[in-house]
């Protein structure tokens, strides 16, 4: 599916993130950002809030919120942590591993269902302990496990197939297609459809659209009841199981627990992040905030992304200087050594957000 009738922008990048070399500028990376309350207002910005990119697994919260709906958690009896879990672009840790396998006992459905394929886990320890036992990774080792078993568990709730529920024309992906859209503020011609790494359907619009849907995510209270109930609860079980959204080390994870309960944040693949802020985080009655960063060139050396993520969040207000010192190693600013253990240079942000 492509989208039509919209005006996107594909070079709305600015420089967001610089290194240096004793004082000279040594490389760049661009990007852009959007900064959006609940009611659609754009509240600061960062290049072309309207550059169109894919959300990737950033979109994971969204995609679970009709399991809610559905009646999925009193159905199966499901816990906060395997609710946290279907959200999650997860290490493979053990604690992960029981998690899915306790969801998808309840579910009524197996690894062997998931079609997602499999990678070795993220978790390094996790990946010499396969190694160790001569064992390869199984589906369930798949970072995306948790997103795929929450699918699974919608396609028993509307009595569909579990065959080729990866496919856009699913009741599940149709479903939760429908759910990206009234959450962002676009139609279905406005959403390009592609295939992600795991094989289901993922999402291309409008930084300004994803933050919105995020903002919505944060303060649902202008939502029906009963998304607003299941935006309330994902948000909730994603902020007391960091753990479990992504693993130890992981950016989300640190993230979510050094803000003491102001937002909520989930990574996608290419250097996209959403961020979403709590109601009164900043200061009191402050609005919730959905926040959609997007590093141009995809960031593989996965250190312009944290850094410019924890740069917003310290000009928005969000973060104390002592919640961001606990962050220290991931930004805002880095210093950068060589192999000796020498500074040679430092990365650090080259932006300010523009307020509207």
């Amino acid at each position: 599916m492509k989208a039509e009738n919209q005006s996107w922008s594909n070079t709305g990048y600015q420089p967001v993130y610089q290194t240096e070399r004793n004082g000279i500028t040594e490389s760049i990376h661009f990007g852009a950002a959007a900064v959006v309350s609940p009611d659609g207002r754009l509240y600061a910005s960062l290049g072309d809030p309207g550059t169109a990119t894919f959300l990737r697994s950033s979109a994971k919260p969204l995609q679970t919120i009709r399991l809610v709906e559905l009646g999925g958690l009193t159905k199966f009896n499901l816990t906060e942590g395997e609710l946290a879990v279907t959200c999650a672009s997860h290490s493979g840790t053990d604690q992960h591993l029981r998690t899915i396998a306790s969801l998808q006992e309840k579910i009524g459905i197996t690894e062997a269902d998931l079609l997602c394929c499999t990678h070795l886990p993220f978790d390094k320890a996790s990946q010499a302990k396969l190694k160790d036992q001569g064992l390869s990774p199984t589906p369930n080792y798949h970072n995306c496990s948790g997103k795929h078993s929450g699918m699974l568990a919608q396609a028993v709730l509307l009595g569909a197939s579990k065959e080729e529920y990866t496919e856009i024309d699913h009741p599940v992906q149709q479903g939760i297609l429908q759910v990206i859209c009234d959450m962002s503020g676009l139609t279905q011609d406005q959403i390009a459809v592609g295939r992600d790494g795991c094989s289901v359907p993922t999402f291309a619009m409008p930084l300004y659209n994803a933050a919105c849907a995020w903002a919505r995510l944060m303060d649902p209270s202008d939502l029906p009841a009963a998304r607003a109930a299941a935006c309330r609860r994902i948000t909730a079980a994603m902020g007391d199981h960091p753990f479990l959204v992504a693993g130890p080390g992981r950016f989300d994870t640190r993230l979510m627990k050094a803000s003491a309960g102001k937002l909520v944040a989930k990574a996608g693949a290419e250097a996209f992040q959403a961020i979403g802020i709590y109601p009164g985080a900043i200061a009191p009655g402050s609005p919730a905030l959905g926040i959609a960063i997007k590093i141009a060139d995809g960031d593989q050396g996965k250190r312009a992304r944290r850094a410019v993520t924890l740069e917003i969040l310290r000009q928005l207000g969000v973060l104390s200087t002592q919640e961001l010192g606990g962050l220290s190693d991931l930004g805002p600013v880095q210093a950068y050594r060589n192999q000796c253990g020498i500074v040679i240079g430092e990365g650090k942000p080259c932006f300010q957000l523009q307020y509207s």
